[in-house]
């Protein structure tokens, strides 16, 4: 007799679960049961039913057949997983680190069905003369709300539910009792969930600008044309664009998608912030019209539904998002584009730990299509992969005509010290808001905070406490203790500065409601936005914020990184960077890097429409390279002597890193299980041909308890990144053999390639 056999990933995200278990297929579901379907199994002590996915469909058993367990159903109102998002699991699950199940559910767009959007609406069946005496006979009889309804009907001949039950206030009986009568009919009609709300912004004066197709020049059309050639040729090459702020790389971006619409194909758009959406959605509308389509956290379970199905039917040609965009289902995807693409929001910070670039080129060789880069400041991993042949580059060196590059200039605020000025602003930001506000010009004031700063730092001379044997400054713990976070060293707090003897040595602490406050006390006529975590914790916050500086409706715009990213407001004149050293001196080998691109950035929010625009960088050190580079907007000079310094530790792009989180409630147990892991590698990696494991640690995390939980880090570093996934490998291994063992307790271990944040 002929049976089929299934291979189901169980929807459990445990280690010990993390394999596939066989099931009988019965007969009367070989027709329902396909790889990808979510069905219904027994599972574990007492067969109780759990929702699985099935992987793979054979005729022959890996057990004795009469062992196994029949699936029980198809899951009626889940979502299947398409073949190719299985394999792509199964890949991010060997590449990144983490249960297949896992890997799964994060490529899933969505997993549930929602019901459709019903548009209800009231019809009248009678002729004019009908309803006249229908309404002349509810009137005598004093039936008013019948009457009512009677009277709007004939007018209108038809009328929504909504409008019916909210403004008339006509009850369902009413309208049941005139159906009964074959007076008016229901009329039920499905539709979809709208997230984009453009055409309530009509009157948005960005609509005219954006309407006007401007020509391209000769880098842009280069880029563009240069894309879609190699796409034509069947070259699939990744392309980095590398525009200055203001160089026009939006308009690259819709040159090359409506070359891909032309052909057929659809495109998928990244962007790092849902604050971007409102902005980007604006432009991309403006030319492909409600072929697009948004995706990201704010929408509500039945918008994402119905995008993804409108995605499916090939509905939509373009979808707009952050990092979970990725998984749009298009069938005939030509261009992923990441926008902004040095962002670390590309990275996630759950498990698995991926990276949209690389995920973004795995999709794009799984389906053909072509992978975009776009960034005034590439991170240093894909402008060194453009150096080395393994991205194609494109340069757009010139700003937009009359839309010249700020002039940048950087403030000592040990000299404001000095000489009295203890305010948040330097003597220079102050007069020049002074002026911006009586011109009737707009500023952008920029927090440069990431959550909160823990360096120490001397006001007097600027010198910062680092740690003797790593590049990475020390942070400050209760007590005053000074720790490294990279090699565990640490120190006592210093009660005057080791380097000026100054007494002003103290961690450097500041928040945007701190800002606020001040920039009212100084400037009491000015109006002032607030951007932060705090301002936008609903779900339109970010676009009625942006909209109302964008209309002009506050004179300052106040926040943290999320304003400098890709907004285009072209009457600001002014923006300052009030603090740059809060990201430059922390616990992390990129916070050169971020510090480059945060300034570079915030600079190019100044000066976009026909005005000049000016910048103030206030700092504590003003030689800082990352500052000087940042000031001169010179991405060429800091890329060769960030990547110096890279090349002399070993750290990313010049090799590979691989950071091992040990976690566990009981101290003593998470730090044997991270040493033996340690132990593991060094001596695994002694074998290795060639240049051995660089094995650091074991040592506590940069927060070593959270939640009374412990955290252990081990990093291992190797110019061949296919080493560090042997060794990830090797420790699955390792954790398996002693779960079989029965060694474990409540210790978790954690994979992250190539961080983009410290532990």
């Amino acid at each position: 007799m002929e049976r089929k056999y299934a291979d189901i990933i169980i929807d459990i995200s445990h280690e010990k679960l993390d394999k596939t278990f066989q099931y009988v297929i019965p007969e009367r579901l070989w027709e329902a049961v396909g790889i990808g379907s979510c069905v219904s199994v027994p599972f574990g002590k007492g067969n109780r039913l759990r929702k699985g996915y099935v992987a793979s469909i054979g005729e022959q058993a890996s057990y004795e057949p009469g062992r196994l367990k029949e699936i029980a159903d198809v899951e009626k109102n889940s979502i299947g997983a398409e073949e190719r998002y299985i394999a792509l699991a199964a890949w991010m699950k060997e590449q990144y680190g983490s249960t297949l199940i896992a890997a799964l559910k994060t490529v899933l767009p969505i997993k549930q069905k929602v019901r459709k959007l019903e548009r209800k609406s009231c019809k009248l069946l009678l002729d004019a003369e009908e309803a006249k005496q229908l309404l002349q006979s509810c009137e005598k009889k004093k039936q008013t709300a019948k009457a009512r309804l009677l009277k709007e009907l004939i007018q209108a001949g038809e009328l929504p539910m909504p409008w019916i039950t909210g403004k008339l206030h006509i009850s369902s009986q009413t309208i049941k009792s005139l159906e009964r009568q074959a007076a008016v009919e229901i009329l039920s009609e499905s539709s979809y969930r709208n997230p984009v709300k453009i055409e309530n912004n009509a009157s948005d004066a960005r609509m005219e600008a954006y309407r006007k197709k401007k020509c391209l020049n000769e880098e842009q059309r280069a880029a563009a044309d240069g894309i879609l050639a190699d796409f034509d040729a069947g070259r699939k090459d990744t392309s980095l664009i590398h525009g200055i702020t203001g160089s026009g790389k939006t308009e690259v971006y819709l040159e090359i998608i409506e070359g891909m619409i032309k052909r057929g194909k659809q495109a998928i758009v990244l962007i790092p912030e849902i604050a971007l959406t409102y902005q980007t959605l604006l432009r991309f509308y403006v030319r492909f019209g409600d072929r697009v389509s948004v995706m990201n956290s704010t929408l509500s379970q039945g918008e994402k539904y119905d995008q993804c199905e409108r995605a499916k039917k090939g509905e939509i040609d373009v979808m707009i998002g952050p990092r979970s965009a990725l998984f749009t289902p298009f069938s005939r995807l030509g261009a992923i584009i990441i926008d902004e693409e040095h962002e670390s929001t590309y990275k996630s910070e759950s498990m698995p730990k991926y990276h949209a670039r690389e995920t973004a080129e795995k999709i794009a060789s799984m389906q053909g299509a072509v992978v975009v880069l776009g960034s005034a400041t590439p991170s240093l991993e894909a402008y060194y992969r453009a150096k080395t042949g393994k991205y194609r580059l494109y340069e757009l060196k010139q700003r937009q005509p009359g839309k010249e590059l700020p002039s940048v200039r950087t403030v000592d605020l040990r000299e404001e010290l000095r000489q009295g000025n203890r305010s948040i602003f330097s003597r220079k930001l102050r007069e020049l808001l002074e002026e911006r506000l009586a011109k009737g010009e707009q500023s952008i004031l920029f927090l440069n905070r990431r959550g909160y700063a823990g360096f120490v730092s001397c006001r007097s001379c600027g010198y910062v406490m680092k740690c003797p044997h790593c590049d990475v400054s020390l942070s400050e713990h209760a007590g005053g203790k000074l720790v490294c976070h990279y090699c565990g060293y640490t120190r006592p707090g210093a009660g005057s500065c080791p380097e000026c003897g100054s007494k002003y040595i103290l961690g450097f602490r500041a928040g945007t409601q701190q800002i606020e406050e001040a920039v009212h006390r100084e400037f009491p006529g000015a109006r002032v936005l607030r951007m932060d975590a705090d301002s936008t914790r609903t779900k339109d916050s970010y676009e009625e914020i942006l909209n109302g500086f964008a209309n002009r409706e506050a004179d300052i715009l106040l926040g943290t990184q999320m304003i400098v990213k890709g907004h285009d407001f072209p009457d600001v004149t002014l923006v300052g960077i009030l603090a740059a050293d809060l990201s430059l001196h922390v616990n992390d080998y990129r916070a050169g890097e971020r510090t480059f691109q945060l300034l570079t950035q915030a600079a190019g929010r100044a000066g976009r429409g026909k005005r000049p625009g000016e910048v103030v960088i206030q700092t504590y050190d003003p030689g800082h390279y990352s500052i000087v580079h940042a000031a001169n907007q010179d991405y060429q000079g800091f890329y060769e002597e960030e990547m110096m310094y890279r090349e002399m530790l070993l750290y990313p792009p010049a090799a590979h890193m691989l950071a091992i989180l040990v976690s566990s409630p009981v101290e003593k147990e998470g730090m044997e299980l991270a040493a033996k892991i340690g132990k593991l590698l060094k001596e695994s990696g002694a074998d290795i041909h060639g240049d051995p494991l660089r094995v650091i640690g074991p040592a506590a995390a940069s927060i070593g308890k959270i939640q009374d939980v412990y955290r252990f880090m081990v990093y291992i570093k190797h110019m061949d990144k296919r080493k560090l996934i042997e060794a990830k490998n090797a420790i699955e291994a390792f954790l398996e053999e002693r779960q079989e063992k029965g060694k474990t307790g409540k210790e978790t271990v954690q994979f992250d390639f190539d961080p983009l944040r410290s532990y």
